[in-house]
């Protein structure tokens, strides 16, 4: 199988298969995180796991595929990259936060579903490529705009013009990534992040992950006026009323 959905009641996750090609992109993937995107707006859902059914996250477009589409008219080599970009659009404006658990490596539009994601956990010995420009294309799933928003430009710069490898370590130390654990933890601690997740408050989370996002192209007049707007539509909400009323009473709130 290439790709699945597990539904696990307040989370869902999507594992690649696909490992014959070490996770390469496929219509399953795309129709897996398109199916999820849209099962995620279920108030009961809180996080949403992208990970691999097996020891590679992601290594981006098949460049079989890629061949054969050559001698496609470039209209339609646009539509199929589209495709792509509407799956970055759809985890962008995802209600709920996604967190990249990443065993092995991510590489190619791997590496960008990857970075549109708002949380990555990755084991120590996984591997990030920007390797577009050893077979002479571009990057795309948006990927220069994550890199550019996460990593200094030098080495931005790097991985996209040599397609050299950066080790997950390597992301840490810059802040790109949220966890660093050893090899074959990477599930395990995105769960952990999902559970802290899910114990928090929906709404807020939803509204707080758009700010975040946004204030990256924002100016601060703008994101002044979109945090005065969210403050002021959040502290009437029940789950305002609930956090004020756990925190003053020295309780655990609930959110449920």
């Amino acid at each position: 199988m290439s790709a699945r959905i597990e539904d696990a009641g307040d989370r869902l996750i999507i594992w690649n298969g696909n490992q014959e090609t070490r996770g390469a992109l496929s219509p399953e993937l795309y129709q897996c995180i398109k199916d999820a995107m849209e099962q995620a707006q279920q108030p009961r859902i809180r996080a949403v796991i992208l990970t691999a059914d097996g020891p590679f996250f992601c290594a981006g477009g098949n460049l079989n595929v890629i061949i054969e589409r050559r001698q496609t008219p470039e209209m339609e080599r646009r539509e199929r990259i589209e495709d792509l970009h509407d799956l970055v659009r759809a985890m962008r404006s995802c209600p709920v936060p996604l967190i990249a658990a990443v065993e092995g490596g991510a590489a190619g539009a791997g590496l960008s579903l990857a970075l549109a994601c708002d949380l990555i956990v990755a084991a120590k010995d996984a591997k990030f490529t920007a390797a577009y420009v050893k077979a002479g294309l571009v990057p795309d799933g948006g990927l220069t705009s994550s890199m550019a928003r996460l990593l200094p430009r030098p080495l931005a710069m790097e991985m996209c013009l040599l397609g050299r490898p950066v080790m997950a370590s390597r992301f840490a130390e810059l802040g790109a990534i949220s966890r660093l654990v050893a090899p074959g933890k990477a599930m395990e601690e995105a769960t952990a992040l999902a559970d802290a997740i899910a114990a928090g408050p929906r709404e807020a989370q939803g509204v707080i992950r758009g700010l975040v996002a946004d204030a990256y192209e924002a100016t601060e007049a703008e994101q002044l006026d979109a945090e005065r707007n969210a403050m002021a539509a959040a502290s009437g909400r029940d789950e305002a009323a609930e956090g004020i009323a756990a925190f003053l009473e020295k309780r655990a709130p609930n959110y449920s």
